[in-house]
């Protein structure tokens, strides 16, 4: 018992916050039919006579409100999908939640109509324990307008007929009541939280694309940068070889010249390329750390930066900017984060440790990614390690780089990670 408990607590962890917020809301709303159940039936049971046949009557009463609430769970259920247009409208069973309401309101007025029913509300606590039921159901599938004037027709039947069968007026005055609050109680409730289902869903929709446009444009920056070195020199490239064409085709001796000034762009263009890819692959940490918090911030998470003024070698600021890059990425793709925390501090026999710590774990892709194993091997170079740990506990990701301050003999470059970095948060 105690291992199922554990099972169960840890697949409720691994689920995602939408997913814990969608499958408690779906539960509370199928306990409701029995709650409406337990509470009405003790009322009217307690109200008829102690004889044989009022007491069948009642218990076929009790047996169709049984009935009805497991009409209704399953009628919830697949209303709520229809709602989300995920599933088709539960017409059989709101057609059979009819027929066992029309059933139980028969058997009712046959009891006060014989007298075996106390003259109160009794006869309506035996349909308040479906009603909302039924309502729910068919207000999860029309307008909700539509669905209340309905709702509201059926309780003036059911209160027209208690008439007939001659109950006082102040007992029809509160039986109408009960059935029109029960009613609009049982429309609005499910179509509430269904409603609130689907807003979970697009603000969690809304969540992915902005961390997927964070990621972009991160892209498009380095395409651009691409492009507005390579642009003009392409086509200056192109006119040239185009003239070296036509000099070629004329004899003419200039054309020797044109060729050798096409080589000096493409290799010109080659230089400015591996800069522009060098300056991406070796990024100040002091940018990448400001730019994650950029980024975070677009994507709705609290990111909070500490760090130590440290004199690092330029290849572990590019190592450390690295892994402040990846980490931001993968909070954005396999977290649903809410908060974020970079820390920067010195460790041990000289070294920097770089520690990024986020919540909102989702459940373990099926396949790892090789980012974190690249980030490894370029720490591995200058010495230095990479570990992430999932704290299933705490529902907590933490990604940790060590890499000493200066890397073969190179100098220490300090003060760049200092500054207004340091200690500020994204809020």
């Amino acid at each position: 018992m105690i291992r199922w408990g554990r099972q169960k607590r840890r697949n409720w962890q691994r689920r995602s916050q939408l997913e814990q917020v969608e499958v408690s809301t779906r539960w509370m709303l199928l306990l409701t039919p029995w709650i409406y159940f337990t509470s009405g039936m003790p009322q009217f049971l307690v109200q008829v006579t102690s004889q044989p046949q009022p007491m069948t009557l009642a218990g076929i009463v009790v047996a169709l409100g049984l009935v009805q609430c497991l009409t209704a769970v399953r009628g919830l259920r697949q209303g709520v999908d229809h709602y989300l247009g995920t599933g088709e409208a539960p017409r059989r069973l709101m057609a059979a939640g009819l027929v066992s309401f029309a059933l139980s309101t028969a058997l009712l007025t046959v009891l006060v109509a014989r007298g075996w029913v106390g003259d109160t509300v009794g006869p309506a606590m035996g349909l308040f324990a479906s009603v909302p039921g039924l309502t729910g159901i068919y207000g999860l599938t029309v307008p909700p307008r539509r669905s209340a004037a309905v709702a509201a027709g059926g309780g003036a039947l059911a209160t027209c007929a208690f008439a007939v069968a001659g109950m006082a007026w102040p007992s029809l005055l509160g039986t109408l009541i009960v059935l029109a609050l029960g009613g609009l109680v049982g429309i609005f409730t499910p179509r509430c939280s269904a409603w609130y289902i689907a807003v979970m869903r697009e603000l969690d929709e809304a969540k992915e694309a902005q961390s997927r446009l964070a990621v972009a444009e991160e892209r498009l920056r380095f395409s651009r940068d691409l492009h507005d070195v390579m642009g003009r020199n392409l086509s200056v490239i192109a006119l040239k070889s185009e003239l070296a064409t036509q000099l070629a085709r004329r004899g003419a001796e200039s054309v020797v010249e044109q060729l050798e000034e096409v080589q000096q762009l493409a290799r010109q263009s080659q230089t400015e390329v591996r800069a522009v890819v060098r300056g991406y692959r070796e990024a100040g940490l002091e940018t990448e750390l400001a730019g994650a918090r950029s980024v975070l911030r677009a994507a709705g998470v609290d990111c909070r930066i500490e760090s130590a003024e440290l004199g690092m070698a330029r290849d572990v600021q590019s190592a450390l900017g690295w892994v402040v890059r990846e980490g931001a990425t993968n909070v954005l793709r396999h977290a649903e984060a809410s908060h974020c925390a970079i820390r920067l501090t010195t460790g041990a026999a000289g070294t920097a440790v770089l520690v990024m710590e986020n919540d909102g774990l989702r459940p373990r892709p099926q396949q790892g990614g090789s980012g974190l194993t690249g980030l490894s091997e370029r720490l591995a170079a200058l010495d230095g390690t990479l570990t992430g740990e999932r704290d299933e506990t705490a529902q907590v990701y933490r990604l940790r780089a060590e890499v000493p301050l200066a890397v073969g003999g190179e100098a220490a470059v300090g003060g760049e990670v200092a500054g207004p970095v340091g200690g500020e948060g994204c809020e």
